[in-house]
């Protein structure tokens, strides 16, 4: 009898021990908040899901007519895990491109993307560095004058006879003043400070859709970061133009491939934001021929089945079989909530899986706009991350 006692609480303790780990996973997994679109509260999983409460409970009643208001989050429907804020919304549509098309992006400031030492007549001194300036900071005055590109700032800076300079620098969000003295160089006869900087960048990626509703567009899934710095590029004002694909550089193992495309001479809109989740704008207009899909909530995303839109060809955007293999509500990492691996034989065929400048290209999944592809993962190129759609259009309102 002690024996089966003994392994009972063996069991039992095994029991409490998963169940006690579920309920920190989904504490620390699952969101505070979240949108739910016509009423529609479709579980997290099998797994995670909201108390059921009967109609006939007046609180239940009063908390329905409030918005946004408060849900459990409970384990195999029982045991209680977190409470979330629950905002419900009516579906929007959106129309879904898949289009590839140009950056151009001019920067608010200038951006420091290196410092170099100059050779005085006595030794070799870095100005900037020693005046305590960083790559990846952002000039946006000089002696009270407001900058905004390279050509000026090498303007003022060269125009001196050594006098001190005092900078206002960007940084991780705060301003700060910095004094900088540039110095003699003896090999060119002039006054450098000793730094090189950047006002502009220019690229390519895929529209993900046209928001009918806020007059706006988005794409990429992520942001645009200076190409040596690797910090977010602090946009001023840009421009999206078309891009047709000239070339496809192939992804391997270990390398990632690219789409080579051409820009066009058609403006698809002016830029206005360059966030973590994306870069938005207000189009011209929304071109012909394009679908429009429901954008699905966050927990409607499936693992199972789904297509990516994308253009690799002369053709135009294409459907593409896709598996979303894995699903994360983390909030810290928006731009990998979706795993994804690439399902269609033509694809691997054409790029070898997911290749640079397919960032933002739509996943649809049961008939609906659920995410956009952003990264790949080098070891594989045939698997990636994405983003959730949600997400994006909550950014293109704004």
């Amino acid at each position: 009898m002690r024996k089966v006692i003994r392994i009972f609480d063996i069991i039992l303790a095994g029991v409490c021990a998963v169940l006690m780990g579920l309920i920190a996973v989904g504490n620390g997994m699952l969101p505070d908040s979240i949108v739910t679109y016509d009423g529609n509260e479709i579980p997290f999983s099998a797994i995670y899901s909201y108390a059921d409460t009967t109609v006939s409970d007046a609180r239940w009643v009063d908390s329905q007519s409030a918005n946004p208001r408060r849900r459990t989050v409970r384990l195999f429907g029982v045991v209680p895990v977190k409470d979330v804020t629950v905002t419900n919304r009516e579906t929007q549509q959106v129309y879904v491109s898949g289009q590839p098309f140009g950056i151009k992006l001019y920067t608010d400031g200038v951006i420091v993307v290196g410092t170099q030492g100059i050779d005085t007549d006595t030794k070799r001194v870095n100005p900037a560095k020693d005046a305590g300036i960083e790559v990846g900071d952002i000039i946006v005055e000089i002696n009270g004058t407001r900058v905004y590109s390279s050509d000026q700032v090498q303007e003022i800076l060269n125009d001196n006879n050594g006098m001190d300079f005092v900078l206002k620098i960007k940084r991780d969000g705060r301003y700060r003043a910095f004094s900088l003295k540039p110095v003699y160089d003896s090999h060119e006869g002039c006054y450098k400070a000793g730094m090189w900087v950047r006002d502009s960048t220019a690229g390519i990626g895929t529209i993900t859709f046209f928001n009918p509703q806020a007059g706006t567009f988005g794409a990429l899934g992520h942001q645009v970061n200076d190409v040596d710095t690797n910090e977010i590029m602090p946009m001023l004002e840009g421009e999206a133009v078309g891009a047709s694909v000239s070339k496809i550089q192939k992804g391997s193992v270990g390398s990632t491939g690219s789409l080579v495309c051409s820009f066009g001479s058609d403006t698809i809109g002016k830029l206005k934001s360059n966030t973590y989740c994306g870069v938005y704008g207000d189009f011209s207009k929304i071109p012909d021929g394009l679908k429009k899909y429901p954008v699905a909530s966050k927990q409607e995303v499936q693992k199972g089945p789904a297509k990516i839109i994308c253009t690799v060809d002369d053709s135009g955007p294409q459907e593409f079989d896709v598996y979303i293999s894995r699903i994360s509500y983390n909030k810290d990492n928006q731009q990998r909530n979706i795993l994804l691996r690439v399902a269609d034989k033509r694809l691997v065929a054409y790029t070898g899986g997911i290749v640079q400048g397919m960032s933002g290209s739509p996943i649809i999944q049961n008939g609906k706009l659920v995410g956009a592809v952003t990264h790949v993962i080098i070891s594989n190129p045939q698997r990636g991350y994405g983003i959730f759609a949600q997400t994006m259009l909550e950014q293109s309102d704004k």
